[in-house]
């Protein structure tokens, strides 16, 4: 793993998000989700709920399965962080979990899906809400697919139309940090 830590920043919210690791460019960049993926995934909230990414970053707490640029893949992209990066790794999760006792965890791509519930494929999991316990409490889960510009499976179907009852849900949670109103867009009119 390549330092520096990645961090969302101190953002105090109900509602937290999980990554997978950074990419090489968001070291340089300070923040997660800050290169072509995270282009998408603002994409999909403004499309949601009308929201930018200054007010999602500002509202949602942005954390990840490891905060360190794995390195890349010999074959080609980002490498996927190992077992030993994530047990490593596993303490700062585990904190921030205890610490903000999110209401709504939105896990972002499959590793971090995984870590919160079993996933073996994204048709699985995608378009639904979980409940589950960790740390002694419960919270919900939406899963979202990872918003990779190399993965197909959010612009096909039935990618495309569970990635739009997911951030339906998202956006029609309890704990979900922006009014009803903000935003006139119907989810229906996601695309990625």
């Amino acid at each position: 793993m390549h330092r520096p830590a990645v961090s969302g920043g101190a953002v105090f919210s109900r509602v937290m998000t999980v990554g997978q690791a950074p990419g090489d460019r968001e070291p340089v960049i300070g923040r997660p989700f800050a290169w072509t993926a995270g282009k998408t995934l603002f994409r999909w909230f403004e499309g949601a709920c009308g929201i930018r990414e200054e007010q999602f970053r500002a509202s949602v707490y942005m954390a990840a399965v490891c905060r360190c640029f794995p390195g890349k893949n010999p074959a080609g992209g980002d490498r996927v962080p190992d077992a030993v990066e994530i047990g490593n790794c596993s303490r700062w999760l585990k904190r921030e979990l205890d610490l903000l006792r999110p209401e709504l965890v939105i896990p972002i791509g499959k590793l971090a899906i995984g870590q919160f519930v079993e996933v073996e494929k994204l048709s699985g999991v995608i378009g639904r809400q979980f409940s589950v316990e960790v740390g002694g409490r419960r919270m919900d889960v939406v899963p979202l697919p990872h918003p990779s510009g190399a993965s197909t499976w959010h612009r096909s179907e039935p990618g495309k139309s569970l990635l739009e009852k997911a951030l339906g849900l998202i956006v029609r949670h309890p704990a979900w940090p922006f009014p009803a109103g903000l935003g006139s867009t119907p989810v229906a009119s996601v695309r990625g």
